[in-house]
């Protein structure tokens, strides 16, 4: 039988997260579902830990690695007609966590679907922010541009097969064939039930060099477009003021202060870097890439199914 979906998942050292993520995967209420696992080069645990799950593994030498090759690798593997993207660092905080993600593609004009992530109670409080500014509480089935994220999403293999993923960037490929999608008419839609936890543990550095590596990217995506000195200093200012504003209406500004600074700087250093290494952004994605916007961040929405209940607390960050 052709599987419901199949599950691409990166990997490279997770030991400490891919068993949690393989659990939620098998706690899902769709059931049919392949699992590859593309590993480039662990030398911990997680091709160990991989094993003890019924999944295909995927082997790519660390020297071809590239976020666009290890996708196109594992979805030349995939038997099914929709494919999912899990990051091995991310784990699925409903049973129905697939099931959303999945149902738009009922509409033949979806071609792409992407889910809400959040973080953890040790996860910064910047980071925190950006989760709630990317991945509202509501859905949009047929959103306005092509802003998407990999470590949550799911396509349509037919139309992957016209247009494989770009393998030179060094990032956002995601978004390089959201928008080649967008511009072919195909829809684009954010599942808010389809929830992770994201779980991230980077130094300032990593910080830094993740969002430098972003930026070399959307500058290749885009090439027209700048992010100078000034985008820099505006993007900066503006997103340390609202969280510490947002900090201090939820009492939390005394212990949150100086990991803000320290975020918000690596972060758009790192962004300004990356665009000059490699002009203006259409002003859309840039609000939807690094400007907050006013949306009520104390609003929750309440799902009336349980949460999977993992055999292990989950990994702590810091």
């Amino acid at each position: 039988m052709k599987p419901s979906c199949s599950i691409i998942i990166r990997a490279f050292n997770e030991e400490k997260h891919i068993g949690k993520l393989l659990e939620g995967i098998f706690h899902q209420t769709v059931k049919n579902v392949e699992v590859i696992l593309v590993d480039s080069g662990s030398f911990d645990q997680t091709i160990e830990i991989a094993q003890t799950y019924p999944i295909k593994i995927v082997h790519i030498h660390p020297q071809e690695f590239s976020f666009g090759r290890s996708l196109n690798l594992g979805i030349e593997k995939a038997n099914a007609d929709l494919i999912v993207f899990a990051s091995a660092h991310v784990y699925p905080v409903y049973p129905d966590w697939l099931e959303k993600l999945l149902e738009p593609f009922e509409d033949s004009r979806v071609a792409l679907t992407y889910g809400k992530q959040r973080g953890m109670e040790t996860t910064q409080f910047s980071e925190h922010m950006i989760f709630s500014h990317w991945y509202p509480e509501y859905s949009n089935l047929n959103q306005e541009h092509p802003f998407c994220n990999n470590a949550n999403a799911a396509i349509r293999k037919s139309l992957w097969e016209k247009h494989p993923y770009n393998e030179s960037i060094p990032g956002l490929e995601d978004l390089a064939w959201a928008r080649w999608l967008f511009d072919q008419g195909h829809r684009i839609a954010y599942i808010a039930e389809a929830e992770i936890i994201h779980v991230h543990n980077e130094s300032w550095r990593g910080i830094s060099n993740r969002y430098k590596r972003e930026g070399m990217a959307f500058k290749t995506i885009y090439p027209q477009e700048q992010f100078g000195i000034n985008d820099f200093f505006k993007a900066f200012f503006t997103n340390v003021h609202q969280d510490m504003q947002t900090a201090l209406k939820r009492k939390v500004f005394t212990r949150n202060w100086m990991q803000i600074l320290g975020f918000r700087w690596n972060q758009f250093s790192g962004t300004y870097k990356g665009y000059n290494q490699s002009g203006p952004l259409t002003w859309k994605l840039k609000q939807t890439f690094y400007y907050p916007q006013n949306h009520n961040s104390n609003e929750l929405v309440t799902r009336t199914i349980d949460p999977i209940q993992y055999h292990e607390t989950p990994e702590k960050e810091g």
